[in-house]
C-alpha cells in the first residue's frame, strides 16, 4: 500500500518584510497562499532568515505580527495543527540568529510525529504550538549560532541554523533552515577564486551537516548566501575593457575598480566598490534565467559527497529592487547569485519517485517572479515538488518545494 503526502518546502531571507511593511508584506503573503491554493501541500515548512530585518531592535514588534497574521489567516484554517519557531531574543547576542521555522499540518494528514530533543523520543503532534524567544528551553527544536572564530576577520553576525526532526508515515526526516555568512566586501570577494567568504561558508555548512547526529535523511533549505565565482566572472565579462583601480588617498586600499570599455567611446561597463556591483549589462542575469552564469555557481559543487540539488530553472535570486515597481529589476549593491536554496541529502533523493505518465513530479522555482518580494525572491526556491518513496516500508512520500 503506498502513502501520498504533498510537503511545499519554503524559504525565505525576509528581511525587507519588516523594513519595509506594507506592500511588500501584503504581495508576499498574496503569492504564499496562491501557492498553498494551487498545490494543496498537506504539511508546508516554511524557513526564514533575517526575522526582523536589518532595524530587528526597532521592528520586531513587525515580524511578530506578520507570523500572526500568517497562522491566523482564512487561508491556513484547514491546518489544524502547527509548530512555531522565532527566535526574536535579540538581546542575547551570543545566541540570536533571526531564524524562524514555521511548520503547518493539514487535518487531512493523521500520521505524523515530532522529535523531542530532549527525551530522545518521537511525539504526536496534536495541537498548536507557537514559541518565539530564546527557544533555549524549547525540547522540539535544536538552535545554534555560529561561533565567532568562524569568522575571525570579519563581524561577528546573526548567522546559523535550526533544525528539527519529523516521522511523516513512518518515514523520518531532518528539516534544517540555515543562514550562512554574506560577502561583507565586493572588493574582497573578486580578490581570489574561490573567495575567502566562500571558504568560510564551506566550513560553516560542513559543520551544520555533521552535528545533525542522525543517519536520517535531510533536506536543509534557507539562504547560503552561495555566490558566483566573482573573480572568474569579472574577468569574463570584462576581456575587452581597460582597468582603472581606485585608491584610498590616506592608504594604498582600493576603493574602487572601474572597468571602460575599449571600443564604446570608454563607456563604463562595470564598477566596482565594497557594497558596489553596477554591471551595464544587467539582462545578461536575467535571460534564460541566467543558465549562462550557472558554470560560475561553485560553490555547492564542493558537497556533492553529502547533498545533492534540482536543476536551477530561475533566474538568481538575490539582490532584486525593494522598490514596489521595479519587481524583476536587481539592485547595484553586489553580483546576483542564487543565494536562496533547498538541498537534500542523497538519502533524501532517493525519497523521490519519478512519475512515468509524463507528468511534471518536481516543481523547483521562485515564488513572485513578477511581483516585488523584497531584495530576496522568496524562497527563492519556494518550490519543489516532490514525489517521494522509501523503499525500506514500501511507503511513498510527496514533497512539494514551490512556488508560482
Amino acid at each position: 500500500m503506498e502513502t501520498f503526502t504533498d510537503v511545499l518546502l519554503v524559504t525565505a531571507n525576509v528581511g525587507s518584510l519588516f523594513d519595509n511593511v506594507g506592500e511588500i508584506q501584503s504581495e508576499w503573503l498574496k503569492q504564499l497562499y496562491k501557492t498553498i491554493q494551487s498545490y494543496k501541500p498537506q504539511f508546508i515548512a516554511l524557513h526564514f532568515q533575517e526575522v526582523g530585518g536589518k532595524d530587528y531592535m526597532l521592528n520586531m514588534g513587525h515580524a511578530e505580527n506578520f507570523f500572526w497574521t500568517l497562522e491566523s489567516s482564512e487561508e491556513m484554517k484547514d491546518f489544524d495543527r502547527s509548530c512555531i519557531y522565532v527566535d526574536n531574543q535579540f538581546k542575547v547576542e551570543d545566541s540570536f540568529t533571526a531564524l524562524g521555522s514555521m511548520y503547518f499540518i493539514h487535518k487531512t494528514l493523521k500520521n505524523i510525529q515530532q522529535y523531542d530533543f530532549h527525551v530522545k523520543n518521537f511525539k504526536a503532534v496534536l495541537e498548536k504550538n507557537r514559541y518565539m524567544g530564546s527557544l533555549d528551553r524549547v525540547t522540539t527544536v535544536e538552535k545554534e549560532k555560529f561561533p565567532k572564530n568562524f569568522w575571525p576577520d570579519f563581524k561577528w553576525s546573526r548567522k546559523g541554523f535550526m533544525r528539527t526532526r519529523w516521522i511523516i508515515h513512518n518515514q523520518g526526516l531532518d528539516l534544517v533552515n540555515v543562514h550562512l555568512f554574506h560577502d561583507a566586501s565586493n572588493l574582497i570577494a573578486c580578490n581570489s577564486s574561490p573567495s575567502i567568504y566562500s571558504a568560510n561558508r564551506n566550513n560553516a555548512l560542513r559543520y551544520v551537516i555533521n552535528s545533525r547526529q542522525t543517519v536520517l535523511p535531510f533536506f536543509v533549505f534557507g539562504d547560503f548566501n552561495f555566490r558566483l565565482d566573482t573573480l572568474s566572472l569579472v574577468q569574463d565579462l570584462s576581456t575587452a575593457a581597460d582597468v582603472q583601480t581606485v585608491k584610498k588617498d590616506s592608504s594604498n586600499e582600493v576603493q574602487r575598480i572601474i572597468y571602460e570599455e575599449k571600443d564604446n567611446d570608454h563607456q563604463v561597463l562595470l564598477r566596482i566598490e565594497e557594497k558596489l556591483f553596477a554591471y551595464l549589462h544587467q539582462a545578461v542575469f536575467r535571460e534564460d534565467n541566467g543558465r549562462a552564469l550557472l558554470k560560475y555557481d561553485k560553490e555547492v559543487a564542493a558537497f556533492h559527497d553529502v547533498i545533492r540539488e534540482q536543476d536551477i530553472m530561475f533566474p538568481p535570486s538575490y539582490p532584486y529592487s525593494e522598490e514596489h515597481a521595479k519587481p524583476t529589476q536587481y539592485m547595484n549593491t553586489r553580483c546576483p547569485a542564487w543565494c536562496d536554496r533547498i538541498l537534500m541529502s542523497h538519502t533524501a533523493q532517493d525519497l523521490i519517485h519519478r512519475r512515468d505518465d509524463g507528468e511534471k513530479s518536481v516543481v523547483y522555482n521562485t515564488m513572485g517572479p513578477n511581483v516585488c518580494m523584497g531584495d530576496h525572491k522568496v524562497t527563492d526556491y519556494i518550490s519543489s515538488l516532490y514525489y517521494t518513496h522509501y523503499t525500506k516500508c514500501f511507503i511513498t512520500l510527496t514533497l512539494h518545494f514551490f512556488s508560482n
